[in-house]
């Protein structure tokens, strides 16, 4: 994956890429303290490129950074522009773009309160995150030793850059046992999330999910399914679940803006439903797909055309 472009968005303008640098002794470097999102940009039926969903993402981003105490020097249209800008800066017609929010360099210490924050604006093209062969043959997960943190312990709303220590660790952990992907357990021992995606399970054609509230972030993608599912007439059920349900489920799938919807075909060394993506996951699927590219015209607002 080539992440270099040619144009990177700092502060209000567009810099060159090799440009686009901090300084070593920057806070959010040191202790974290950040805002960002992970949006996507896709080429579209009629040849158009659109971003998806780019108002939501950055409200969420804009969140993050009330939760977070850092008042970010942009407001919504701003960065939303921004985005867009980059995007044609750099002549891409499918990408992933980064927008983050950091506290500059200045103070060192925790609260740093005097530090300028900056916004910078990245773009990359970016494939399926868990792979192509996931998306189309499901992905392997285990059980990770790190619990997710609890409600009370990390601002679970937020997209908070240093929170995501946690899902890096067990990522790791699970990519070094030979499994794709690593599925969290809150602090009380139901299923949180993923790494970086919301978990789905299907059982007897009941679509469950882990609560908003409890401990995981409120994705986006997420969303965007449980509204495609409802319109198709499935049930979405949201209730905590502990991982043996997972065990005996007919299909389970993962949802995020990176992973976009990737089926679970085994989880701790269990076969899931046939061990393949099942008919509900692939008609979702399949749906995400022709939303977020166009090929379905229901949801217009969901787009944000490139021009």
């Amino acid at each position: 994956m080539k992440l270099e472009t040619d144009k990177v968005w700092m502060d209000g303008e567009l810099v060159d890429y090799e440009d686009a640098t901090v300084h070593v002794l920057t806070h959010t470097l040191h202790y974290g303290l950040g805002a960002f999102e992970g949006i996507r940009c896709y080429k579209q039926a009629d040849g158009r490129s659109a971003v998806f969903r780019l108002g939501a993402h950055i409200r969420r981003l804009l969140e993050t950074c009330k939760i977070a105490t850092i008042d970010c020097p942009f407001d919504r249209q701003q960065l939303e522009k921004a985005c867009v800008e980059t995007i044609r800066a750099n002549g891409l017609e499918d990408c992933y773009i980064r927008p983050v929010v950091f506290l500059g360099h200045g103070e060192m210490g925790l609260a740093a309160t005097s530090n300028q924050v900056h916004v910078a604006i990245s773009t990359w093209p970016w494939g399926a995150y868990l792979g192509d062969e996931g998306l189309e043959h499901g992905i392997r997960a285990k059980m990770s030793s790190f619990n997710r943190h609890h409600v009370n312990a990390s601002m679970v709303k937020g997209k908070i850059n240093g929170q995501y220590v946690n899902g890096i660790l067990a990522k790791r952990e699970a990519m070094t046992a030979g499994y794709d992907e690593a599925i969290m357990l809150d602090t009380e021992g139901y299923i949180s999330e993923a790494s970086g995606e919301n978990i789905f399970v299907i059982s007897e054609n009941r679509i469950f999910t882990t609560p908003l509230g409890s401990s995981i972030l409120g994705g986006i993608t997420r969303d965007t399914v449980a509204k495609l599912a409802r319109e198709r007439d499935f049930e979405i059920v949201e209730q905590r679940f502990t991982r043996d349900f997972l065990y005996v489920a007919d299909e389970i799938f993962m949802t995020g803006t990176a992973a976009e919807v990737t089926p679970v075909r085994e989880v701790d060394d269990r076969t899931i439903g046939t061990g393949k993506p099942g008919p509900i996951t692939k008609e979702l699927q399949e749906a995400y797909f022709d939303a977020v590219k166009g090929r379905n015209t229901d949801h217009p607002e969901w787009l944000t055309i490139v021009e």
